[in-house]
């Protein structure tokens, strides 16, 4: 199978240092994906390399064949895939909008009936679990509902050195076992959606919202 891990921020200053701590945690989880699961495909999808326009426009509302390459080959390659790792920092208690910006190019349909896993970090205490809350309401809106176990890493500068490893001290087993409860369950909720795609074509009932927000009014 086909999994996608999106790397949900662009921030490139301080202060906190260092910059871009995200990148660790990625890296990280890539190790641990690797390790642990390597019969399947894993890609980054890095939120820093899709610069976007200074006016918001979806994908979806572009003209077929008109929107920026790189928005077509993402939205080809989130439809590919058969689960997601979304991984972000915390900001004012809620999801990096670098994240929610990209996620947000894209219609729902293509995320839908495939799971997701949450992977939150801080510089500080809390690993960003306030805001690993928020993005499982986010993420259930776009389809691609979260497992219940989350990964969340506090004082990420002090766990991780700059190439993803375990600083000195910390234990990689332990993380990684940490790390791969989540994992387990995404790769089994996405072998289970998957085999249940091929049998049935899920908007055959649950038609897909293309044209007016009264399709999904109640009577």
């Amino acid at each position: 199978m086909k999994f996608l891990v999106f790397l949900g921020t662009v921030r490139n200053s301080t202060p906190p240092k260092p910059a871009r701590l995200g990148v660790r945690v990625a890296k990280a989880c890539l190790d641990c994906l690797a390790s642990r699961f390597e019969d399947h495909e894993i890609e980054l999808i890095d939120a820093l390399d899709y610069p976007m326009e200074p006016v918001f426009k979806p994908h979806f509302a572009y003209v077929k064949g008109k929107a920026p390459s790189a928005l077509d080959e993402l939205a080809d390659k989130i439809a590919a895939a058969d689960g997601y790792i979304m991984v972000s920092p915390e900001y004012n208690h809620s999801m990096s909008p670098a994240l929610a910006n990209l996620l947000n190019h894209f219609g729902s349909s293509i995320f839908s009936y495939k799971p997701s896993a949450i992977v939150t970090y801080s510089a500080g205490q809390w690993g960003g679990m306030r805001a690993a809350l928020g993005m499982r309401n986010f993420l259930a809106e776009l389809g691609c509902l979260s497992v219940s176990a989350m990964v969340h890493i506090p004082k990420a500068q002090e766990v991780l050195c700059e190439d993803g490893s375990l600083q000195a001290g910390e234990d990689e087993s332990a993380w990684f076992d940490y790390f791969g409860r989540s994992f387990y369950q995404l790769v089994w909720w996405a072998e289970a959606t998957k085999q249940q795609r091929g049998v049935e074509d899920p908007f055959t009932h649950a038609k897909v919202f293309k044209t007016k927000p009264s399709q999904r009014n109640a009577p």
